[in-house]
């Protein structure tokens, strides 16, 4: 399965199809804001635990009172990833992109976005930690489509992991697939506690997301 935009549209759903073209053609909302649950998703990964991987790229435990995070690079240049190897380069543009997501750049973003891509596609195959920054990352672009794709990567290898359900539900809600977000929610919420056990470094990473994802599904379960 592939997390392309292009290789996404295959065996599309009409219902797919047309939710993408109405937020793709810019008829309804503003590309960075997709619905209140992405937006709230981004907020927490770039003011809270967004960490790099590997190597030389610093964790952060995110920006304070509007600081930028420790690692990060302010302004327009783009990060210095020419001595990193492909993953470490792509956790260091996801971390800009996110930074500059939360911040409210949103023209810093858009320009660091496809870079971002680009650059977990060229470090595959990606951990189940990189293939949800991926996901993220097509979310924020309205790659819908590839955002969902994604997510459904990391259940095919992990049916269980919390950060792939709830970012496949998420997909799935803004592409108006409702019934689908909601059979990736139950599964989250059953598997929930047994799975928050699982000493995964990206739940560690994520922790601040992980720590909500069970009172998302069961927001959205009470109205369905």
């Amino acid at each position: 399965m592939s997390g392309a935009g292009d290789d996404a549209g295959q065996g599309r759903s009409p219902r797919r199809e047309v939710a993408r073209e109405v937020v793709m053609g810019g008829q309804t909302l503003p590309w960075w804001i997709a619905g209140v649950a992405m937006f709230a998703l981004i907020l927490f990964v770039g003011l809270s635990m967004v960490r790099a991987g590997p190597g030389p790229v610093p964790s952060t435990s995110g920006p304070v009172q509007g600081r930028p995070a420790a690692g990060l690079a302010t302004g327009g240049a783009p990060p210095d990833i020419s001595n990193m190897s492909p993953i470490e380069a792509a956790d260091r543009l996801f971390n800009r992109v996110m930074q500059a997501t939360s911040s409210g750049d949103s023209a810093q973003a858009q320009a660091f976005l496809p870079m971002a891509i680009a650059a977990y596609q060229r470090a595959r195959p990606l951990t189940l930690d990189g293939l949800f920054h991926l996901s993220m990352l097509n979310r924020t672009a309205m790659n819908l489509e590839a955002a969902l794709d994604n997510a459904l990567e990391i259940l095919e290898r992990n049916p269980d992991h919390l950060l792939g359900l709830a970012a496949a539900a998420e997909a799935a809600i803004e592409l108006g697939e409702l019934d689908e977000a909601e059979l990736h929610y139950r599964h989250l919420a059953d598997v929930y506690e047994g799975e928050r056990q699982e000493e995964l470094p990206e739940y560690d990473q994520h922790s601040l997301i992980v720590d909500v994802l069970k009172r998302d599904a069961e927001r959205f379960l009470a109205e369905r």
